[in-house]
């Protein structure tokens, strides 16, 4: 029998800011964005949340991983990975 690896909880990263070693970054496009909130919702980290000064979308940095799930599963390509510069 193989050993499985725990599963953690979606959210997890919100525990310890794990977005340091991510080397790609999501970045939101307001003009693009129709404010339908996929990316929010299929965030597996829980990390992408509304603009509190419009209908678009941003990624706290500090605990993305850069899996780049919620720009795959935007319906306007609102959301581009791009490389993260350190």
């Amino acid at each position: 029998m193989i050993p499985h690896a725990p599963i953690g909880e979606p959210g997890s990263s919100l525990a310890n800011k794990t977005g340091s070693w991510r080397i790609f970054i999501p970045v939101f496009s307001a003009e693009l964005c129709n404010g339908c909130g996929t990316c929010e919702t299929f965030c597996p980290e829980g990390v992408v949340h509304k603009r509190a000064d419009s209908d678009t979308f941003i990624a706290d940095y500090d605990y993305c991983k850069g899996c780049g799930i919620c720009a795959y599963e935007c319906p306007k390509d609102a959301i581009k990975m791009i490389l993260e510069e350190k």
